[in-house]
C-alpha cells in the first residue's frame, strides 16, 4: 500500500496529469527565450524568419510553444494555421479583442504580456494563455505560453 502512494505521489509531484504532463507543456521562460530569438531572426532576415515561423523550422516549434507575426495591415504574416487572416481583428475565445490588445501593446525594443483565453492544441475548451508582445519594424510579433 505505502508502495502505491509514493508511486501515486510521485506523478502528482511531478506534474502528471491526465497523461499529459507539465513538461509537455511549454514554459514562460521558453516562450521569452523563443521570442527573443525570434526577433534576432527577423532583424537578421525578415522574409526567411516568417516563413520558418510559419513552418515550425530552425527550432521555432517546440510543444505548444511558436512564435506569431502581424504586419502593419494586420494580417498574420507568421502563424501555424492563421497565415493570411486578420490578427487584428481576432477575438479570444471570450469575445476579447486580443488582435487590437496584442498591437496595443507592442513596443520596440520592448516585451509587454497580454493575457488571453485560447484552448491548447488538439483541445477545445479555453485556457487561459499568456503571450509575450514586441515589435520588430514593421512587424508586430509574439510567443505566448498556457498557464
Amino acid at each position: 500500500m505505502l508502495r502505491k502512494f509514493a508511486f501515486v505521489s510521485a506523478f502528482v509531484v511531478s506534474g502528471y496529469v491526465g497523461g499529459v504532463s507539465a513538461a509537455d507543456y511549454g514554459t514562460p521562460a521558453e516562450a521569452r527565450a523563443m521570442l527573443d530569438k525570434a526577433v534576432v531572426a527577423i532583424k537578421a532576415d525578415k522574409a526567411k524568419a516568417l516563413v520558418m515561423f510559419t513552418k515550425g523550422e530552425g527550432g521555432f516549434k517546440d510543444r505548444d510553444l511558436y512564435p506569431y507575426c502581424g504586419g502593419p495591415d494586420g494580417m498574420f504574416t507568421a502563424h501555424p494555421t492563421l497565415l493570411g487572416k486578420s490578427l487584428k481583428d481576432l477575438k479570444d475565445k471570450a469575445g476579447k479583442p486580443l488582435g487590437e490588445e496584442v498591437y496595443g501593446a507592442a513596443k520596440e525594443g520592448s516585451i509587454t504580456e497580454v493575457s488571453y483565453m485560447w484552448p491548447r492544441p488538439g483541445q477545445t475548451d479555453p485556457v487561459a494563455k499568456i503571450a509575450y508582445v514586441t515589435r520588430i519594424g514593421d512587424q508586430v510579433c509574439a510567443v505566448g505560453y498556457y498557464k
